[in-house]
């Protein structure tokens, strides 16, 4: 015997069906790191995914401890978007063939990294650095800052012992007398100028303006220019309220940033410029300048054209 379901039924059923599929959920996969200041903000204060929810669209936050993991996990579809990196993690990204689109920048902050010696250090200047061992993070900004410096007091890279650590082991082997000096970047710079004896040997001015990018995948890009179009708006306005209001933000990072006392949250804050703008091909001529030094340097393993890249335009 075959049953039958009554027609309104049937139609109850269709509707509901409909009604699901039209409030079906995708969800933006966002990769970011401790330091990733205004997307952090985002993720506590809850306003990207406000915004992003209006259209139907989920957010998940994946924590990387540093860029090039991050943007490798971009280049295989494990996160659709990356957090701000240094401007030399795209560099390493593209000679690994990764295929990037640049879709918003945050505008220059070279006071945002330095070399630091401690206070009764033998080393007065650039020149001094020669044979001397220096912790510094592999590809990150601080690594061309130190090259740029390096060649800056006639050095090469090859002139120098680099210890290859973490912020956080940079911190210890610095503390312990283990390196000679440390190329670091905020919030780790002025917590340890704040925290130990130190001089600040350079930083950027003049040598590397360290902007920070934000990217995505390239097909991503293709398919869902919607949603960087609400990303971009929101990461604009939260940089615009870090300005406005340094005391507060300083109060929600501090935690976040192990603990980090607010006065020194500020201070880092300062030197960070948070203004977020959009990327044109005609901007890049830095990211050139720093893939020909780490060429030259032997750090890359081909040479690359930092414009063979996609941007996206709000």
């Amino acid at each position: 015997m075959t049953l039958r379901r009554p027609l309104a039924a049937v139609l109850g059923l269709l509707v509901f069906s409909i009604a699901v599929s039209a409030d079906a959920q995708e969800t933006l996969r966002i990769g970011y790191q401790k330091s990733s200041t205004l997307i952090t903000l985002l993720k506590t204060r809850g306003t990207l995914e406000k915004a992003l929810n209006a259209n139907h669209i989920d957010v998940s936050w994946h924590e990387f401890p540093s860029g090039l993991p991050l943007l490798e996990a971009l280049n295989v579809g494990n996160v659709d978007i990356s957090a701000d990196v240094a401007d030399t993690v795209p560099i390493f990204a593209q000679a690994a063939e990764a295929q990037l689109t640049y879709f918003a920048q945050e505008a220059p902050s070279p006071a945002a990294q330095a070399i630091v010696v401690r206070k009764d250090s033998p080393i007065q200047q650039l020149a001094d650095l020669k044979g001397k061992k220096i912790a510094v993070t592999k590809a990150a900004g601080a690594h061309y800052l130190l090259i740029a410096a390096l060649n800056k007091a006639g050095l090469a890279f090859t002139d120098i012992q680099p210890a290859y650590l973490s912020p956080a082991d940079g911190r210890a082997a610095f503390e312990n007398n283990k390196v000679d000096a440390w190329v670091t970047w905020e919030p780790f710079l002025t917590s340890v100028q704040r925290q130990l004896p130190t001089r600040t040997l350079a930083d950027g001015a003049g040598l590397a303006s360290y902007k920070r990018y934000y990217l995505t995948g390239t097909p991503y890009a293709k398919a869902h220019p919607e949603v960087l179009r609400v990303v971009f708006a929101e990461l604009e306005k939260t940089g615009q309220w870090v300005k406005a209001h340094p005391q507060e933000a300083a109060t929600v990072l501090g935690p976040l940033w192990g603990n980090l006392d607010a006065a020194t949250v500020e201070a880092a804050n300062a030197h960070r410029s948070y203004q977020v703008q959009p990327v044109t091909l005609e901007q890049l001529g830095e990211q050139q300048q720093i893939a020909d030094a780490f060429f030259k340097a032997g750090l890359l393993p081909k040479a690359v054209d930092a414009r063979a890249v996609q941007t996206w335009q709000p």
